[in-house]
């Protein structure tokens, strides 16, 4: 069995999952969210819709994490050191803060931080998440651009 083949093919259906996630999260659950008539309504939605997805990016970023660094591990860390794999640094980047937000940030903190200003100001609530979504889509769909684009010899830099 080709496992290098194996780890990459879950790795792309990971972060398909994860991101396609992200992007639906994005560009249509939070505006539909946001049209909502009463306050109640929005995050008794958004709240059922964000757990069950939470469980999903959990379970693809870590199949992400462990299938990305086995490739790594089998091209070489050395990638790390050259300038034209810098989509390798920005996978690792977002994976990094998505862990950090999916499992530390978002139990711990963001969640008790939104309800209190979802309950007070729901429309700039839903705003704010609205556009810390936007920054993490745009950041990952820009490393996957370059990590699909790199993966096949297109680098944008060619330098060491």
């Amino acid at each position: 069995m080709d496992y290098l083949a194996f780890a990459r093919v879950l790795h792309v259906l990971a972060v398909v999952l994860w991101i396609g996630g992200v992007a639906m999260v994005t560009t249509v659950i939070i505006p539909a969210v946001k049209k909502m008539k009463s306050k109640e309504e929005q995050m008794e939605t958004f709240e059922k819709i964000e757990g069950r997805f939470s469980m999903q990016a959990k379970i693809t970023t870590l199949i992400t994490a462990i299938t990305g660094f086995y490739m790594l591990h089998l091209y070489g860390w050395d990638r790390l050191l050259y300038l034209r794999f810098w989509w390798i640094h920005a996978m690792i980047l977002v994976w990094l803060i998505f862990t950090i937000v999916l499992f530390i940030l978002e139990p711990f903190i963001l969640h008790k931080l939104f309800r209190k200003y979802a309950t007070k100001d729901p429309g700039k609530a839903f705003k704010i998440l609205h556009r810390a979504h936007w920054v993490l889509l745009i950041l990952s769909l820009v490393t996957v651009l370059g990590a699909v684009a790199g993966s096949h010899g297109w680098y944008f830099i060619n330098g060491s």
